[in-house]
């Protein structure tokens, strides 16, 4: 790709304008039927979160007030050493039915960065997506339910910096019943999502829900 082509490319991906995250919430809830589509058809399903991971008595920001925010910048890699995740993201938006986008199916070990949010590592939620499975066998995000409280996220940025996020918390939320405001919601500081699908499956209906990684900016390199 020539700069000329990155240059649009990243221009192109950049927001326009935020929508308030009241509206993106419901879009997104939607939106994440979209990475409902896994086969489940292993013989032990993806791990799902225990109770003790839970995020709610998490105070955002307090222990790492001192890590200041990145400016924006498009994101490269994300890696998870817990789950042995290293990934190459692509940006994905909203398609015409106003849903978000995920990165293609076919492809196990992608990963895609939302663009109606903050870059990861700016001022904001950052929100990244990724399937549990495919018809072939587990997907990127297939042990994202085994995180616990303390485990890293690394997200390579083309800037050159990398910004990692410290896990405070993970939970799998149904999907008629998904707490946006919760998930996507600034807390005042550089966030993180991480979310695939989880909670019981169905061949009628697919996975009834999403697991959710919630992170916060803890070190740059």
């Amino acid at each position: 790709m020539s700069a000329s082509e990155l240059a649009q490319a990243e221009e192109e991906a950049r927001p326009r304008k935020r929508a308030p995250w009241g509206v993106i919430a419901l879009v997104l809830l939607t939106g994440l039927a979209l990475i409902r589509n896994g086969s489940g058809e292993f013989d032990e399903g993806p791990p799902q979160p225990a109770t003790a991971a839970a995020a709610e008595n998490h105070v955002p920001g307090a222990a790492f007030a001192g890590v200041r925010p990145l400016p924006y910048a498009l994101p490269d890699r994300v890696r998870i050493p817990a789950i042995q995740v290293d990934a190459p993201m692509i940006p994905v938006g909203l398609d015409p039915d106003g849903w978000v986008g995920a990165p293609p199916p076919e492809d196990p070990n992608l990963a895609g960065w939302f663009t109606g949010a903050v870059t990861p590592g700016e001022k904001g939620t950052a929100v990244v997506v990724g399937h549990v499975d495919n018809q072939q066998g587990p997907a990127v995000f297939y042990g994202l339910g085994a995180l616990k409280k303390g485990n890293r996220v690394e997200v390579a940025r083309q800037d050159g910096k990398t910004a990692v996020f410290e896990i405070y918390g993970v939970e799998v939320f149904e999907k008629d019943n998904f707490p946006g405001d919760r998930v996507y919601g600034s807390k005042g500081a550089a966030e993180l999502r991480v979310i695939t699908c989880g909670g019981g499956f169905s061949k009628q209906e697919g996975y009834a829900g999403n697991v959710v990684a919630f992170a916060r900016l803890v070190e740059v390199r």
